[in-house]
């Protein structure tokens, strides 16, 4: 059996020569023509005229017969594998999950992929509820991304294994393992509070704090002091906690007055010096033209609020909290908002005029219950606002229209050019079935 790189034509020498070569007994003899005759197309036969030559008793003798060949439609092993039933073709998989009710961490484990080409050996890729199923056929393949997931994010790892048969002459096993990768919980600008032993290792911080980023370290802040600290797969595995707070449950507020603080007494542990702390007066967003009266707090986000910014905050005071650690905690110790993260106004048109695009892993079948619900351009203008998220990412120059023009007026962070990559040359073979590859 051999596979030819290049497609072969109908009635070209390429064929030809292939349809030569599968008779038996022609290097016997002297080939003296060979040509095709026509048949329709959709009969699945190619008949080839060819005439020989031959010794025989001193006379040389000639003669002209037609050959039948019958077309049968098949895959390469490969490519059979990757079609047939995960049952029977798959060896190795691996299993990324994340426990949480959004999947920007998922887009972002999965730019990381494409950056460093990791799913070049995967035989077919799925996107599942909550997470990425990966398929190989060969267990070293599947242990290679288990290690990189290990090195770029906080996760943790189990294995299994199935007996798929078992040669009892050469007393040969041969199973399929199973790789189950879980992500931490925490995710970006979620409120989290701490275990008191975890607070004592980082430099008894505050057991209120912000999650400000994930790599391959979780890296928390306290907002009301900038004290920083982080933790690894192991140190959270071991003494695990949940975010009491998610993006999607923060609440709008508008700020009213602000003040800089400057004069901070700092004790030992590191702090945070791209922060600034200050003084904020908020209010709600539906309590504005109300005799409502304004909330104080402090904050970390001094350095780039302004009088009348949108900003995302956890309302403590009214918050219902399920969490057994919080509930230890004394009124004393809480602030009354814990402002997180600060918006723009008009998304639509921020969204729209982005200039650049992201590329996007092979989807085999998606399952019809997997949304985003706004998440990836949530993850969009993560990548916006956040230079060091940035880092990990290829980003692509995007082509904008003459009507996105005005989304460009949007007082919002932006790419630079210069960060920004050459768009891309879709080959076929880097398509989905749809030839989806680029999402905008």
């Amino acid at each position: 059996k051999q596979w030819y790189q290049r497609r072969v034509r109908v009635e070209s020498r390429e064929l030809l020569a292939l349809c030569l070569k599968k008779l038996k007994g022609l290097n016997k003899v002297r080939l003296v023509d060979a040509s095709f005759i026509w048949t329709e197309p959709h009969s699945k036969r190619i008949k080839v005229n060819v005439t020989i030559q031959g010794e025989a008793f001193g006379t040389i003798l000639q003669q002209q017969f037609v050959v039948e060949y019958t077309v049968h439609y098949q895959m390469c092993e490969v490519c059979c594998k990757q079609k047939g039933s995960d049952g029977e073709a798959w060896r190795a998989l691996v299993q990324i999950r994340q426990r949480t009710i959004h999947k920007k961490t998922m887009f972002y484990v999965e730019q990381i992929i494409l950056k460093h080409n990791m799913h070049k050996d995967a035989m077919n890729i799925k996107e599942m509820e909550g997470g990425i199923n990966f398929y190989y056929n060969a267990k070293n393949n599947a242990r290679k991304m288990v290690d990189f997931m290990m090195a770029v994010i906080p996760c943790q790892y189990k294995t299994s294994q199935e007996l798929v048969s078992h040669d009892i002459q050469s007393n040969v096993f041969n199973y399929k393992y199973t790789f189950f990768v879980e992500i931490t919980r925490i995710c970006k600008d979620e409120v989290v509070c701490l275990p008191l032993s975890v607070s004592r290792y980082l430099n008894h911080m505050s057991q209120i704090a912000i999650c400000t980023r994930i790599s391959d370290n979780i890296h928390l802040m306290d907002p009301l002091t900038l004290k920083i600290g982080q933790l690894n797969a192991g140190q959270y595995f071991r003494d695990q906690f949940d975010a009491i707070c998610h993006q999607k449950q923060l609440r709008e507020f508008m700020v009213m007055n602000i003040e800089p603080v400057y004069n901070t007494d700092k004790q030992y542990g590191s702090y945070s010096h791209k922060h600034q702390l200050a003084d904020v007066w908020v209010l709600p967003l539906n309590s504005l033209g109300t005799d409502d009266q304004e909330i104080h707090t402090r904050t970390h986000l001094g350095n780039i609020l302004q009088c009348g910014d949108y900003v995302l905050g956890f309302d403590v005071a009214h918050a219902v909290v399920n969490n057994a650690v919080f509930d230890k905690m004394k009124q004393s110790q809480l602030p009354d908002i814990i402002l997180v993260k600060k918006i723009y106004p008009e998304k639509v048109k921020r969204n729209k005029g982005r200039n650049f695009r992201l590329r996007r892993l092979r989807k085999g079948s998606v399952t019809e219950t997997v949304t985003d619900d706004g998440d990836y351009n949530d993850f969009l203008e993560d990548l916006e606002e956040d230079p060091e998220l940035r880092k990990n990412v290829n980003l692509y120059k995007r082509q904008k229209p003459q009507w996105m023009a005005e989304a460009e007026e949007v007082i919002a962070p932006k790419v630079g050019l210069e960060e920004l990559l050459d768009d891309l040359v879709l080959e076929p073979a880097d398509t989905d079935e749809n030839g989806n590859m680029l999402t905008e």
